[in-house]
């Protein structure tokens, strides 16, 4: 009977710390889309780019083009984006976090640029993983 309750016990807290551990992931990912947000909308687009994996692997797929590499991305956003009105105001919605793995989660959700040369926006696809304790984008699918 003791073995049972023991067993019991440590299901529970297993189960607890899965959740807890989910939900923090959720919450840290979720607060580093809001700095991105904030990065954008202030003009930075190198502090918008701290969400992401500084590494040669890391993978931007937007409209019929796939970039590979932090600096090239970033590169392609200054080239994109050259100053602020370009930019406009970023916001995000219908955003849902969903773990693959421990150390991997998916990010959907919408984008929208209120611009005064006309608005645009689309949906995005986020593949985050957990590097050295950051959860960084390492797949990001944009259209």
């Amino acid at each position: 009977m003791k073995r049972i309750i023991q067993l019991s016990l440590f299901i529970l807290l297993s189960l607890f710390a899965r959740n807890s551990y989910a939900q923090g992931a959720e919450m840290e990912i979720r607060k580093m889309l809001q700095l991105q947000q904030e990065a954008w909308n202030a003009g930075d687009i190198p502090a918008y780019m701290s969400g992401y994996w500084q590494h040669d692997s890391l993978a931007f797929i937007g409209g019929s083009k796939t970039t590979y590499g932090w600096k090239p991305v970033l590169d392609r956003y200054l080239k994109s984006y050259p100053d602020k009105a370009t930019m406009g105001e970023l916001t995000f919605s219908e955003l849902s976090v969903h773990p693959l793995s421990k150390g991997e989660y998916f990010a959907i959700g919408k984008w929208h640029l209120s611009r005064n040369k006309g608005d645009v926006g689309g949906s995005f696809h986020l593949l985050y993983r957990n590097i050295k304790g950051k959860w960084l984008i390492v797949m990001d699918y944009t259209n």
